[in-house]
């Protein structure tokens, strides 16, 4: 990886935490290996977003596996990315909904499955998981066989 050969910004660099809900902050870079599927999995235990009814703090662990084609996220500016969510507002399943699809725009990945471990409020633990395969590809019927057979690991 060349952070100027794939114009990335935020690694190698000291930068702040953005203060809000921020998808511009993902960066990409070239896949040295598209010629092979292999997967590429991110956890991150410290996942906090507000309630938006309450405003209280919501905390969980999100869990990102993806097989990339021709790109793959920069892990710092994914980690500024997850960050921004601290102070938006949104239920657990738009939370993992808006990851899915944010990574997809970036990546355009023959795979991608997101999942959410939040901690119980209220007695009650959610977790919610959305995954996308590729368009008219095997990866499209992964995705639906993988959704389909989904249990909570």
């Amino acid at each position: 990886m060349n952070r100027e050969e794939d114009n990335l910004q935020s690694l190698g660099r000291k930068t702040a935490i953005p203060g809000n809900y921020s998808p511009n902050v993902l960066e990409a870079f070239g896949n040295k290996h598209p010629h092979r599927d292999y997967w590429v999995q991110f956890n991150c235990p410290e996942f906090t977003t507000l309630c938006p009814i309450t405003g209280q703090p919501d905390f969980g662990e999100i869990k990102i596996l993806y097989i990339p084609d021709e790109k793959m996220v920069e892990s710092k500016s994914l980690k500024l990315y997850l960050f921004s969510f601290r102070n938006h507002g949104d239920f657990h399943e738009d939370c993992v909904n808006i990851i899915l699809n944010d990574l997809v725009n970036l990546m355009q990945p023959r795979y991608i499955e997101v999942l959410g471990d939040f901690v119980p409020r209220g007695g009650i633990s959610i977790h919610p998981y959305a995954n996308y395969g590729k368009p008219g590809t095997k990866y499209e019927k992964m995705a639906e066989k993988r959704l389909e057979n989904y249990t909570l690991k």
